[in-house]
């Protein structure tokens, strides 16, 4: 940031505003920007040549580019960087929009998955690109385990929380598992598992079956190992993703967009560095905008990621929300709907816990 504020100081007040109209007319249209179309909207009569030479410097310091063989310009990253840190100008949330995510929160349900997935979708659906939300982890005391078998290949492990949150695990059960090792496999961990957390129960669990061996068979064993493996590794972690409105980031793109978002749905789909996604808004209060290579997640799609954490009551950093879009988003309105989406949804948490 302070290398482009710095670059931003230098520039005198005509290429400051001619440069601040490029930004603006490309965030609006995404088509290059002509010397003829910024006369029209200068503060300052000019000609149109000399708003050539100016672009042309900017173009030198690496603030606009000419895409092709277009008479145009189109700011790059640098230029959008220096943008968004000096000349950005956010706005109020609008009613409509505030309105939008407030219907999408109304609901009482105890259940803040299904919360945060009424959240993504409305986010995609005010923003028109991609949200993206981190839940967070699930650290209150379990008061019940039980595992209902879906078939021979299928069970389901359903923990319920003290504080009536249910969570339902699918997982491939050990081969010759019956209905009597299941019962006593959960009977095993209902007697070890009340009162403490599920990190507790990973922690304490592979020493209690090695001292109580013998109290229960090999089957049910198994069946306890399998059944807690369910919510370990990479699986958990994805599923604390939730991602809507992929589709949003189809709408208009060129053949080389296309295939940009093409590599971004393969990064979502794979749901990678999820621990990063994290760590990008535990660095900073507030609403942080990543733009293109700037994304260690998705950089190289070339996208945009405006990201907040949100807290519980503790001020404790426990999830994010963002928005992921096409470098020319409309930073100035989506800045306080990430804002706004991340605060609300901080309050909520805090006041069911």
């Amino acid at each position: 940031m302070t290398d482009t504020l710095s670059l931003l100081g230098e520039l005198d007040k005509r290429s400051r505003e001619i440069f601040r109209r490029v930004v603006e007319a490309y965030l609006d249209s995404g088509d290059p920007v002509g010397s003829r179309t910024l006369t029209r909207t200068l503060s300052e009569k000019i000609s149109a040549a000399t708003v050539r030479n100016v672009m042309q410097d900017l173009e030198h310091l690496g603030l606009l580019d000419s895409p092709h063989v277009s008479a145009g310009r189109v700011p790059t990253q640098m230029g959008l960087r220096m943008f968004v840190d000096g000349l950005l100008e956010v706005g109020d949330l609008n009613e409509t929009d505030r309105q939008k995510i407030n219907e999408t929160l109304s609901s009482n349900t105890a259940d803040v998955g299904a919360m945060l997935d009424r959240v993504g979708a409305a986010l995609s659906g005010v923003t028109r690109g991609a949200s993206l939300v981190l839940s967070p982890k699930y650290e209150t005391a379990i008061r019940h385990i039980e595992f209902v078998s879906l078939g021979p290949d299928r069970t389901l492990v359903v923990l319920v929380f003290s504080d009536g949150h249910v969570e339902n695990r699918l997982f491939k059960p050990p081969p010759g598992q019956t209905p009597s090792s299941m019962r006593e496999a959960a009977n095993f961990l209902n007697a070890l598992i009340e009162g403490k957390t599920l990190a507790e129960v990973r922690r304490m669990m592979q020493r209690e079956i090695a001292a109580r061996r013998q109290e229960i068979d090999s089957l049910a064993h198994e069946m306890v190992e399998s059944g807690l493996a369910a919510w370990e590794g990479d699986d958990v972690d994805s599923a604390r993703l939730i991602v809507r409105g992929r589709s949003n980031l189809l709408e208009g793109g060129d053949e080389d967009g296309l295939e940009r978002i093409r590599l971004l749905f393969d990064d979502l789909e794979r749901k990678r560095d999820i621990a990063e996604f994290l760590e990008l808004a535990e660095e900073g209060d507030g609403v942080r905008i990543f733009i293109g290579s700037e994304n260690k997640l998705f950089s190289l799609s070339g996208s945009s990621l405006v990201i907040s954490p949100y807290m519980n009551a503790d001020r404790k950093v426990i999830g994010v929300i963002g928005v992921i879009g096409p470098t020319r988003l409309n930073y100035g309105r989506i800045v306080p709907i990430v804002d706004y989406t991340a605060q609300l949804v901080g309050r909520l948490i805090a006041d069911r816990s």
